[in-house]
């Protein structure tokens, strides 16, 4: 199909893509989404891929545990896709074909409200664009909406996450823990903490992805990126990957605080444990699944920071864990720093069912050493992406999405 003057295939989407550029970054307003130039000179450094590769298939749950989870060693497990529809449905041209008309988030603004597009035009303006840092599908409530939960059919949570305490809370009342992702070259997540403690995988369909992943003790004024090397894009992975990148690489580097680097191909699946700092960046357009986890590995990690951020949901968890998961409360207990929950105040189920709701105010308290995790988010985002919602992870906000 041939480009119209405005640089896409079809006529509407010039428009649409402005005004979603407007609205989930309206800072680049005048100075512009392609003005450095990074479509034809942002290159990475030759890929030093350090992480350890695990078949899935043959390792067990308790391995699995003992081995990566509990110590928190991230690693990449393969061999988990082969019998997803997933592997031959999210080809691009088939999910554009089935989800042509339905909108999926791609930004958010300064208000909170999520910025959306539909599926044809940000699939022309995927193949189409030149931007710095662009817009990237980072879509956690796909698997709720009437036209687009068939996708959480086309992949079965792997077997070492599917004990996702998380679970046990009103589905209303949990963060945001699951997306769709979707993006094109240079789109990515700037480095960041996941919230709440929580642990994430990150499945990849297609294209592939290069993660770095700094140990948790790292300060967060050494993995962020300088003042005045923020410019423009000071929340976005490319600026990481041309600045921070840069002295992770040096001999000067703190030994201690050694980075764990890779190449994520499609069918490989990245764990990332509790508490590491990660960033991500895609070399070309890439397809993806992502979520964020609780389980008895880092329930001691998860249980104090939601208490803190969250409280209201925790003391609703709280009650469902106790009838439905008692052996957790003595991990819950070891970990608490103020006295448990009554499980007879009918209270506990008494709050607000949104996950949004006003006991969220406080999480940004908790998670402000990330730069987020989705596409292009805003502003607010930044002091962090994930903990008011948003693995992998920095775009839109921390209000809304849970991850990459």
């Amino acid at each position: 199909m041939s480009l119209g003057k405005d640089g896409y295939s079809l006529p509407r989407t010039y428009r649409r893509v402005s005004r979603a550029k407007d609205k989930a970054r309206p800072e680049l307003r005048k100075f512009g989404w392609d003005t450095l130039g990074y479509a034809e000179n942002f290159t990475l450094l030759p890929l030093k891929d350090t992480i350890a590769r695990v078949d899935g298939k043959s390792l067990s749950v308790d391995d699995f545990r003992r081995d990566y989870e509990r110590p928190r060693i991230p690693v990449i497990l393969t061999g988990l896709t082969e019998d997803w529809p997933a592997k031959e449905k999210w080809d691009i041209n088939r999910l554009t074909k089935k989800y042509r008309n339905q909108n999926f988030k791609c930004g958010e603004g300064d208000d909170g409200s999520s910025v959306r597009m539909k599926m044809k035009y940000y699939h022309d303006y995927l193949l189409n664009n030149n931007d710095d840092s662009p817009l990237y599908i980072f879509d956690s409530s796909f698997a709720e909406r009437r036209k687009t939960k068939k996708l959480s059919e086309d992949y079965q949570v792997p077997k070492f996450f599917e004990d996702d305490l998380f679970h046990y809370a009103d589905h209303r009342k949990r963060p945001p823990h699951r997306w769709f992702v979707m993006g094109p070259a240079r789109s990515g997540t700037a480095i960041h903490i996941d919230p709440l403690g929580t642990s994430a995988w990150n499945t990849l369909l297609f294209g592939y992805k290069r993660w770095v992943l700094i140990p948790p003790n790292a300060p967060r004024d050494i993995v962020k990126p300088m003042a005045h090397e923020k410019g423009k894009h000071p929340d976005e992975g490319v600026t990481w990957f041309q600045t921070v990148y840069k002295r992770v690489r040096s001999p000067a580097w703190p030994k201690e605080y050694a980075p764990i680097e890779c190449r994520q191909g499609p069918g490989e699946t990245m764990f990332v444990p509790s508490g590491w700092w990660h960033v991500v960046i895609n070399e070309g357009l890439t397809i993806a699944v992502t979520h964020n986890y609780c389980s008895v590995e880092n329930l001691h990690l998860v249980w104090p920071k939601t208490v803190k951020g969250r409280p209201k949901l925790s003391k609703h968890w709280f009650k469902r864990l106790a009838e439905q998961r008692p052996e957790v409360l003595d991990i819950i207990k070891a970990a608490s720093d103020a006295p448990l929950y009554n499980i007879n105040d009918s209270s506990s189920d008494s709050s607000s069912s949104s996950s949004s709701s006003d006991d969220s105010s406080d999480e940004s308290e908790l998670e402000d050493d990330r730069g987020g995790r989705c596409g292009t988010g805003s502003r607010k985002r930044q002091t962090d992406e994930k903990s008011t919602g948003c693995p992998e992870k920095m775009h839109h906000s921390l209000h809304s999405n849970f991850m990459v």
